[in-house]
Parts: C-alpha cells; structure tokens; sequence
C-alpha cells in the first residue's frame, strides 16, 4: 500500500508536468472539488483547505479556447468561421477533456467530498473535464502563456491532426445519440418542421427530439443536412445541461 500523501501525488504529478513547483498551490485548487468544502468546515487544528476549482476552471476554459482558436485558425486556413467553430466545440468537449485527464491520471488526483467519492465521482467525464480545465487555469496563473500552450499542442496534438484531415465532418447524429442514450437513456427523434422554396432549392427544417421534449432545430438544402444541424444545437444543450459545457 503506497504511503505517498496527496501532495507528494500532486508534487510528482506537477513534476511530470514539467510545472514550476512553487506553483503548487494553485494546483492544489485546481484539483479541490467544491463538495470537500461543503461536507468540510475547517476547525482548530483542521487542515487548512485550498479554494476549490471552480474559478481556476473558469480562467482554464478561456485560456484553452484562446489556445484553440488560434491554432484552428492557423492550421485550417481554408475554413469558416463556421467549421471553426464547430471544430472548436468538438476539441474542447468534455469526452475529449476527460480523456485527457485520465491519460495525465489526473482522477486519482482529485480531491472529493464523500457523496462525490461513493457516486464515483474519479470516473465521472464532467469532473475531470473540469479539473483538467483548473489545472490549465493553475499553470497560466503561475507560469504564463506559452508553457500552456506548448502543454495544450502536444496532448491535443493527435485530435488537430484529425480536424485537419476531415475538418467540419463530424457526425453530429452519432455524437447525440451516444450522449442521449449516456445521460438520457433514450434515443433521439427526428422530425420535419417544415419544406419551402422551389423544387431545385428546397430548404428542410428538422427538430430533433429527446423524451419527447424538443432539443434542436435546424435548416439545410437536404434532410442529412437539417438534421445534421438540429443534432449539433441539441448535443450544446444536453453537454451543458449534464456537463456545464
């Protein structure tokens, strides 16, 4: 049984980073769900608990957008502000997230309340999306920019190679139906709203369905199209509805 503490776990973890030591208790936050501070009210002789991620997250999400935008727009030069965007929600999911941060370990780093431990809060994708975006926010706060950056290109190295390849292509009915049978257990209905225009430049509305409430709509020249559309806003909605993202 390993006699190592949190923080000599965290002390190696920020090492294999490659993570200014003295950083560390902002990583020690990065890492602090908010549920060891609400189950945890510090006493006379309590450990001394840092603030939980929460923030850090926040500060974590905008420097990885930054970090993605500009790489997007730097390696697809030929591409929308449209696909951009879409290639960017898919880069900076909470499935692509959380596998990240169980590549870095970062699960057995976590520090729970007791009701998040026994719910199998460790395994959970919308927590450990969460940390990692922390542990992002920790580094830039004690670091800077550019070993964030350098850090962000080479975990993400493999899935910018993908967008690269087939940019925009992403199948966002696929992406529904395996979040809508994860959080949901059901499966999406798609339905025409409605047809218009002229034979040759027909214009389909598709709304797409879960547990019988309506979660997306969306217009194309075909009825692929539509609900490709209708997909994509109502995958937004279920990962933030069950993510925070």
């Amino acid at each position: 049984m390993s006699t190592e503490s949190p923080d000599d776990r965290l002390t190696a973890f920020v090492g294999a980073l490659g993570a200014d030591p003295r950083g560390l208790e902002l990583f020690r936050a990065a890492v602090t769900h908010g549920s060891v501070l609400n189950e945890r009210a510090a006493g006379p002789g309590d450990e001394v608990l840092p603030e939980a991620n929460e923030r850090l997250e926040f500060l974590g999400d905008a420097v990885l957008g930054l970090v993605m935008s500009q790489q997007l727009y730097m390696r697809l030069p030929q591409k929308d502000e449209g696909l951009l965007s879409k290639a960017k929600a898919r880069l900076v999911s909470a499935e692509i997230l959380a596998g990240h941060a169980r590549t870095l370990g970062l699960g057995d780093l976590l520090r729970l309340g007791r009701g998040e431990e026994l719910s199998g809060g460790r395994r959970r994708d919308s927590l450990l999306a969460n940390a990692l975006e922390a542990v992002i926010g920790a580094w830039y706060l004690s670091e800077g920019l550019e070993k964030v950056r350098a850090f962000v290109l080479k975990l993400w190295e493999a899935d910018f190679k993908r967008e690269s390849a087939s940019p925009g292509e992403a199948d966002f009915k696929s992406l529904l139906q395996e979040g809508s049978q994860k959080f949901l257990q059901v499966l999406p209905v798609y339905a025409v709203a409605g047809v218009r225009g002229p034979d040759h430049q027909r214009v389909y509305e598709i709304t797409v369905s879960l547990a019988g409430q309506a979660y997306g709509r969306g217009t194309g020249s075909s009825k692929k199209e539509a609900e490709q559309m209708a997909a994509a806003q109502a995958l937004e909605r279920l990962r933030q509805e069950h993510t925070g993202k």
